[in-house]
C-alpha cells in the first residue's frame, strides 16, 4: 500500500533518484518497480535498545547524504535512525513522541481511521505540495519470472486453458480474520466439481500447510497445496497468473488488488473501508454489530465469519468468471 507514495514522489520529482529502505525480504514486493533506483534493507534487532542504536543503519543513512527522507512507518525508531544518520528534512506524521526528530511533523488527519490507509499515506506529502492523487498499488512481475510459473503449472498437471482460481485461507494477524477452513474447502470442492477445467491452487506460509491440506484434501490432481512452497516473487507471479483469487484479508489480498487479479476478499474483524482491497475486487463483509473488533481470536461466537456462507462466496465467483470468460 507504500507504492503510491513512491509513484507520486517519483511524478512530482523526476529527476530524483528514489532509494526504499525496507526489512530483509520485503524488498521483493518492489523489484521491477521503475520509480525505485535502488533498495536498502535491513534487519530488525530483537530489543529495543539495538534497534534504536542500529549501527549499521545510522552509517548507512550517513554515507549517502540524502536530501529528504519521506516516514511511512509511525514509530519512534525510524525517526531516530533519520535524525541520526543526518538525513537533511525528515517528513513524517506525528507520533509516538517523535515530533522533534521531524523537520516536517505531519498531524494524523482527521479521517483516519474512515478512509483508505493509502490515502492516509499519501496525505504525509502534503509538506511537498503533492496532492492527493489518482495513482493505485501497483506490483511488477517480469518476464523471466511469468516463465517460471507457467513451467511450475506444467509440473503440477495444471494443463494450458485451464481455469486457475487460487485460495489463501490464512492471516498473519490471527484466526479471527480467517473464514473458516471448512467452508473454503467445501467451497474448492464445489468449484472443481461444477467446471471441469477448474484448477484450485492453495497458498500460505510453512506453518499453514496443515490447514492448506485440509482445504485440498479430496481433490486429487486438481487441487495444489502452496503452502511453504513458493518465494514472495513466486508467490507474486503466481497470484498475477490467477483467473480468481479467493482470500481473507491478509498480504496476498493486496497482492492481487495491486496486480488487478480478479478477487474476493472476505472480511470479518478488520475494516474493509480502511484496509480493503484498494478501489479492486468484491468485499464480502456482513458487518455485524460487533465488527470490526480487531481482535486476534473471536470472544464469543465468531458470527462475522460464519454469517458468510459457502453458497454466497460460489455465487460471487461465478459471476467474476462469467464476466471474465
Amino acid at each position: 500500500m507504500a507504492t503510491p507514495v513512491i509513484a507520486d514522489v517519483k511524478i512530482h520529482f523526476p529527476n530524483a533518484k528514489l532509494t526504499l529502505m525496507c526489512k530483509e525480504g520485503m524488498e521483493a514486493l518492489f523489484l521491477g518497480n521503475p520509480a525505485v533506483y535502488e533498495i536498502f534493507t535491513f534487519a530488525t534487532p530483537s530489543t529495543f535498545i539495538h534497534r534504536l542504536e542500529h549501527h549499521d543503519v545510522i552509517e548507512k543513512l550517513r554515507e549517502g547524504h540524502w536530501d529528504l527522507g519521506i516516514l511511512l512507518p509511525n514509530s519512534f525508531t525510524s525517526a531516530w535512525w533519520f535524525f541520526r544518520g543526518r538525513v537533511k528534512k525528515r517528513l513524517g506524521f506525528r507520533a509516538n513522541g517523535r515530533s522533534l526528530l521531524l523537520t516536517y511533523g505531519v498531524p494524523f488527519p482527521k479521517e483516519r481511521g474512515r478512509e483508505h490507509l493509502v490515502l492516509t499515506y499519501k496525505r504525509v506529502l502534503a509538506p511537498l505540495d503533492i496532492p492527493l492523487s489518482a495513482t493505485f498499488p501497483t506490483l511488477f512481475v517480469m518476464d523471466k519470472e511469468k516463465e517460471a510459473i507457467e513451467q511450475l503449472l506444467t509440473q503440477y498437471q495444471i494443463p494450458k486453458g485451464a481455469r486457475i482460481i487460487g485460495v489463501n485461507p490464512t492471516a498473519a494477524y490471527g484466526p479471527a480474520k480467517c473464514w473458516p477452513k471448512e467452508r473454503y474447502h467445501e467451497l474448492a470442492r464445489r468449484l472443481i466439481q461444477e467446471d471441469p477445467h477448474c484448477y484450485i491452487l492453495v497458498f500460505g506460509d510453512q506453518g499453514s500447510a496443515d490447514l492448506c491440506n485440509y482445504v485440498t484434501s479430496g481433490l486429487g490432481t486438481r487441487g495444489v497445496n502452496l503452502a511453504g512452497r513458493t518465494s514472495l516473487r513466486e508467490l507474486i507471479a503466481f497470484i498475477q497468473k490467477l483467473d480468481l483469487f479467493i482470500t481473507n484479508d491478509s498480504g496476498p489480498m493486496h497482492m492481487a488488488a495491486a496486480l488487478k487479479t480478479p478477487l474476493i476478499a472476505i472480511f470479518g474483524s478488520t475494516s474493509d473501508v480502511a484496509t480493503g482491497p484498494y478501489q479492486h475486487g468484491t468485499v464480502i463483509h456482513k458487518h455485524v454489530t460487533c465488527s470490526p473488533c480487531f481482535n486476534r481470536v473471536c470472544p464469543i461466537d465468531f458470527r462475522c465469519m460464519t454469517r458468510i456462507s459457502v453458497e454466497e462466496v460460489y455465487h460471487e465467483s461465478q459471476k467474476i468468471l462469467r464476466n471474465k470468460f
